[in-house]
């Protein structure tokens, strides 16, 4: 069951988490409703509450997961494509952030999975916001614990 997928993706990230990965201050919540635009270009970000200092390959993990998948739970290639080139165009990523991208990206939904699962499981009563999906994550965990290589996200190197 869900539990017992749980546990064991948590016992790899204790054995396999990467460390010494370039870091700095990253957003760590980078969704698309909390970055705004006027037109094509980037006007705002919001939501730092999370923010803090890690590997930035994770925060790019975190936008993979939110950014590049449809609501069927298929990852769009062409987003990964996109967003990996432009991530680039910034800041080549080092050889250890890639192999490390694929653990990264699991551990990126696990954190969405088990957060969003405590939201499900304890929604205050009169509660105005309606807690996400846990399951969305679920789904996209499954899908990188079969990734074995950052160019299936659709980096070009």
């Amino acid at each position: 069951g869900l539990s017992q997928r749980i546990f064991a993706e948590i016992e790899a990230h204790e054995r396999h988490w990467p460390q010494g990965l370039p870091s700095g201050i990253i957003h760590a919540d980078l969704f698309p409703n909390n970055v705004f635009f006027i037109k094509d270009q980037l006007s705002g970000l919001i939501d730092f509450y999370f923010a803090c200092t890690d590997a930035f390959a994770y925060d790019l993990a975190i936008c993979l997961n939110s950014w590049c998948f449809e609501a069927d739970a298929s990852f769009n290639l062409t987003k990964g494509q996109a967003l990996l080139a432009g991530y680039e165009s910034v800041r080549p990523l080092e050889t250890a952030e890639v192999e490390a991208l694929p653990l990264l990206c699991r551990g990126s939904a696990l954190r969405f999975l088990l957060t969003r699962l405590v939201d499900w499981l304890n929604v205050p009563e009169g509660a105005f916001v309606k807690p996400l999906d846990p399951l969305e994550y679920d789904r996209k965990l499954a899908f990188h614990q079969r990734v074995t290589d950052a160019r299936e996200y659709g980096l070009r190197r």
